[in-house]
């Protein structure tokens, strides 16, 4: 495990490019993650590249603040010394954690259906538009819960990726748990997250755990999408307002 991984909100619209790099290596050629392809298709081209790396950098320009100021969307980089670069920073994980919530004041609402659907053919749009659906169903219904409370918001971690190459050595690790510690400073927020099979290892280490008996989501797809390739994800969170 690397004790030299630095772990800090993006400060800069340079740091997109190395991030959206970090993810469509771990999602697209690791993983091949379905979902994410379905809504990146052109993600091993430069040009896909370019378009990745500035779609991130317009959801980090474009972040609301809560009533005390805090951004709701923050995008982590994650940096390693580069011995082949004079040690400068390299980005080698990146994580996206929201604050989200119902009521005003308190985080941008959730919602089960993602941007820039418009963009894909239309049958790529059918199968992002259900995936999603089902993959975000339980994040918006928690939130609806929450909102009725004395805690209606929570911060939920909404990408974590880390390049293949630079795996094991606690980067994925440290970008959680920044996560954990950001939504203390917040006010003791409850984290959640839609976890892969490969990624709820860490988080279990964290404090995250899974509802009722911990089954991965069935997802709700029309016959024609069937027999394509889904993700495993269960939903994990760490019970804070408990």
């Amino acid at each position: 495990m690397s004790i030299n991984v630095l772990v800090q909100p993006v400060d800069s619209p340079d740091d997109f490019t190395q991030i959206y790099h970090c993810i469509s290596e771990a999602f697209g050629c690791q993983i091949k993650e379905s979902i994410w392809i379905a809504m990146n298709p052109n993600w091993n081209s430069s040009e896909g590249q370019r378009e990745g790396a500035s779609k991130l950098l317009e959801r980090w320009q474009s972040a609301t603040k809560n009533k005390e100021g805090h951004p709701n969307t923050v995008i982590l980089k994650a940096t390693l010394p580069n011995p082949q670069d004079g040690f400068k920073l390299k980005i080698v994980g990146a994580a996206i954690w929201t604050q989200a919530s119902f009521v005003d004041g308190y985080g941008d609402p959730p919602t089960d259906s993602p941007a820039d659907l418009a963009a894909l053919t239309p049958t790529e749009r059918r199968f992002a538009s259900q995936m999603y659906r089902s993959l975000w169903k339980r994040r918006v219904s928690l939130a609806r819960e929450k909102a009725k409370s004395d805690s209606p918001a929570m911060f939920t971690l909404d990408t974590c990726a880390v390049d293949p190459a630079f795996q094991r050595r606690g980067v994925a690790r440290k970008l959680v748990a920044w996560g954990l510690e950001e939504a203390k400073r917040r006010g003791g927020l409850e984290c959640t997250t839609e976890a892969s099979r490969m990624g709820r290892v860490v988080y279990k280490r964290l404090g995250f755990g899974a509802e009722g008996a911990g089954k991965d989501l069935v997802y709700e797809v029309d016959e024609e999408f069937r027999n394509r390739d889904k993700p495993e994800i269960l939903f994990m969170r760490t019970w804070a307002s408990q």
